[in-house]
């Protein structure tokens, strides 16, 4: 799918879409997490419509409700099928290894797209020492793995991803693991950790004690919550919505409802950057008004909250001089080597960008032209390309550009209802082409 996007001013309110990092924890909780879930404000992505199907893969009923929430339905870990399918969703992978391997049946996990490339060797370390036969592709997709997980003492890097981590505490949890210590080096994407913790509470798994991010400890003296029933709603996603925030920067000024100020998510620090980078910004408990201002070159270390780079690059592109983000080791195994496909799609509309060992820098500030781009699969970089076009000398066509119903299915609706002129291939407006999402 192609879309074409005319230079735009833009206007208006715009509610930002749900966290997916937010839904699929939620997910995985409420599946290990015996009794009745009702999760509120339920994302529409890809990867969260992956990992519903994991959880009814394993055992869960998911009923749709006349609000639009989604009532679940557990009692634990009771797979129906010997294969489960996390589509191209990393966090899905790398969450709910752990997860499946609760189980004493043998199960093949399989994967689409980008997610059949990225290393899951980690599993074939870790795994074994709880007790989990393991089957992988040399350290890729499908995994075949037979447990049931026992709970240990054991030592992680944490340097990849938290996501890892993510697993192996909520399956911790469900099997109620007792005196046992999950000790971690290098830590990435502490904030995710926070969100991870945040969520087995309100759903009353049994959390870990953190210490310091370097060790989390499972005591037995944990009381659980009786309760049967968990009520949650879906935060709004600061990841999707930091687009959101740099077309304001940029193009207009717009209202940007739905993201929570006190969230853990780690791509909230977006604000930090529209803040040095002179935008006019106005940020209130349950909005953000934000609109252009003489835009200025910013330093930003974006190690913990490597997704958003792609905003970023979009926004340094419209900033005088040249900005410094940090954290370019953290996008080798995403969708796509994300530091590569910056440089050779923004070098198309004549942005200059240099990697310089862990620092990418951003020549911004000059004329950025309409060009013909590709996403290269990849959901952030359709929208950080979108984003740029939005001032543009001229169109800006985006092929693959339907990558973004991985994370942000609506997100080119979203854009039009703030004044974007833009079409698809399928012809006419998205608006006129709800099949598209």
């Amino acid at each position: 799918m192609q879309v074409i996007i005319q230079p735009s001013e833009i206007s208006g309110s715009v509610y930002a879409a749900a966290s997916k990092s937010s839904m699929q924890r939620a997910c995985a909780a409420a599946l290990v997490r015996k009794g009745e879930s009702l999760i509120r404000n339920p994302g529409i992505s890809n990867d969260d419509k992956a990992a519903i199907n994991v959880i009814k893969a394993l055992g869960a009923t998911v009923n749709e409700m006349d609000d639009g929430s989604l009532q679940i339905i557990s009692g634990g870990i009771n797979p129906v099928t010997n294969t489960v399918n996390c589509g191209e969703s990393g966090l899905g992978i790398r969450m709910f290894a752990p997860i499946v391997a609760l189980s004493e049946k043998e199960i093949t996990i399989r994967g689409e797209g980008s997610l059949l490339s990225r290393p899951m060797d980690f599993f074939d370390k870790i795994l074994p020492q709880l007790g989990v036969q393991i089957t992988s592709n040399k350290g890729k997709l499908p995994l075949k793995l037979k447990g049931p997980l026992q709970p240990k003492s054991i030592e992680i890097d944490g340097s990849l991803s938290s996501q890892f981590l993510t697993g192996l505490l909520i399956a911790y949890a469900a099997s109620d693991a007792k005196d046992v210590a999950i000790k971690v080096n290098n830590l990435k994407s502490r904030p995710y950790v926070d969100l991870t913790l945040t969520v087995m509470e309100e759903f009353g798994l049994k959390a870990p004690l953190n210490k310091d991010y370097e060790e989390f400890t499972f005591l037995s003296d944990f009381v659980s919550d009786e309760s049967s029933f968990t009520d949650y709603t879906v935060e709004g996603d600061w990841s999707g919505g930091a687009f959101l925030l740099v077309a304001g920067a940029v193009a207009g000024n717009i209202t940007v409802h739905g993201l929570d100020i006190a969230s853990t998510q780690a791509d909230k620090a977006v604000l930090k950057a529209l803040l040095d980078c002179n935008c006019k910004i106005l940020i209130e408990e349950k909005q953000i008004e934000i609109g252009p201002g003489e835009l200025k070159a910013f330093h930003f270390d974006a190690t913990d909250c490597p997704d958003l780079f792609p905003p970023l690059v979009a926004l340094a592109s419209y900033c005088a001089g040249t900005t410094v983000i940090e954290g370019v080791h953290r996008l080798t195994h995403k969708e796509s080597n994300r530091a590569l496909t910056l440089q050779e799609e923004f070098g198309k509309m004549g942005i200059s960008i240099e990697l310089q060992d862990n620092q990418m820098l951003i020549k911004g500030g000059i004329v950025i032209n309409g060009a013909h781009v590709r996403s290269h699969h990849d959901h952030r970089i359709a929208m950080a390309c979108a984003v740029a076009a939005l001032k543009a000398v001229g169109e800006t066509t985006i092929n693959e550009a339907d990558a973004v119903r991985k994370s942000y299915p609506n997100f080119y609706e979203h854009l039009q209802s703030l004044g974007v002129s833009l079409n698809s291939s399928k012809g006419g407006t998205l608006k006129e082409a709800k099949s598209l999402n």
